[in-house]
């Protein structure tokens, strides 16, 4: 089928921010053929980005004023209130506004507020690194990465293929739909509550009378599990800080299981043995997931596709284009990109329990 005009219109793309993230963006896009217009609060990165091909003007306005298709405002959560301001009265209506926060409730919020909601689309690019500023950006920090682009009942669909356009084509990454509350739930979950429980790992061992030792012997699971505790703490903090209730109620849950942990290793030869192999047990389905994951790839790599994830065609509806999208995915199901306006090509992925 021939596809949509409107899949091919994210070509002038404005960032508003040229630090990790939106670096990377930028980077990426250009490598992609498309036209990039950036701004950032310092000139600082302007030089090197020029370099790389990147547009650069003096201020946010100049950036709207450009009138691009889409804008992505990759700046600080803290931020997007001033920046917002700043927008609405010059931002056309013509450009599609974006993000790539990892809180997607709050900016929505924000958004309304500045009087731009039926223009946005949210946007969050699960990557990173715990470096930051446009020096740390390598377009290759989204490579096979995962967007979440989140709708509401008011998103227009055309400006929502419009983002997904940016993220499939522009980027060559993959998307999945959802609503503001299921993204922020699970951000929560696999981001801002680790990020948390990577700190107090590291807090102990600041804590610990043998923290020199502990630190020489440490190696790739305590690597691993701390590497986030690198990014700058006050990122971190604003992010986390950003998400409170949610990261609070799953710390508290977090709390209770490794309290029940302790309990059933108490008692010496009396200890709860079966509650210990119950909880070692119980993250069963999620090995089985990473392995089917790790056996996809390896089988992949030969001929470049994903033999075992099974590639179909999602049929989307004027009315109902967005539940039918957080079905699918709910069913493990990846966007790869849109055949048609109404056509998604989407690929099937081992699930968690399955």
């Amino acid at each position: 089928m021939a596809a949509s005009p409107i899949l091919t219109s994210a070509h002038k793309i404005a960032v508003a921010g040229l630090g990790l993230i939106g670096g990377s963006l930028a980077r990426r896009l250009v490598r992609h053929g498309r036209f990039v217009v950036a701004w950032n609060h310092t000139d600082r990165p302007f030089e090197a980005a020029r370099a790389e091909g990147i547009r650069c003007v003096e201020t946010l306005e100049d950036l709207a004023k450009g009138k691009p298709d889409v804008l992505i405002l990759a700046t600080p959560l803290r931020a997007m209130p001033e920046m917002l301001g700043r927008l609405a009265p010059v931002l056309t209506r013509g450009t599609t506004l974006t993000d790539v926060g990892s809180v997607k409730g709050l900016v929505r919020q924000q958004v309304q507020e500045a009087g731009l909601a039926d223009r946005y689309v949210g946007a969050h690019p699960m990557a990173g690194s715990e470096f930051s500023g446009y020096e740390a950006s390598d377009p290759n920090l989204l490579e096979g990465a995962l967007w979440a682009l989140t709708v509401d009942e008011y998103t227009d669909y055309g400006r929502f293929l419009t983002v997904a356009d940016t993220v499939t084509q522009g980027l060559g990454n993959r998307l999945i739909v959802l609503d503001d509350q299921t993204h922020d739930r699970a951000a929560a979950l696999i981001s801002h509550m680790p990020h948390v429980v990577a700190t107090a790992l590291a807090n102990l061992l600041v804590d610990s009378d043998d923290r020199n030792v502990a630190a020489a012997l440490a190696a790739g699971s305590w690597r691993d599990m701390t590497r986030v505790v690198l990014t700058d703490p006050d990122r971190t903090e604003a992010m986390v800080d950003e998400d409170a209730d949610q990261v609070a109620g799953l710390l508290d849950d977090m709390a209770a299981r490794l309290t029940d942990m302790a309990g059933s290793l108490r008692g010496g030869d009396d200890r709860d043995r079966a509650g210990i192999h119950g909880f070692f047990s119980r993250a069963q389905p999620f090995r089985d997931y990473k392995a089917a994951l790790a056996s996809d790839r390896v089988q992949a790599e030969p001929a470049g596709t994903d033999s075992q994830s099974a590639r179909s065609d999602l049929t989307l509806t004027d009315k109902g284009w967005r539940s039918e999208l957080l079905d699918s995915a709910r069913r493990g199901q990846e966007v790869e990109s849109f055949l048609t306006t109404h056509l998604a090509r989407v690929i099937q992925l081992p699930r968690v329990g399955d």
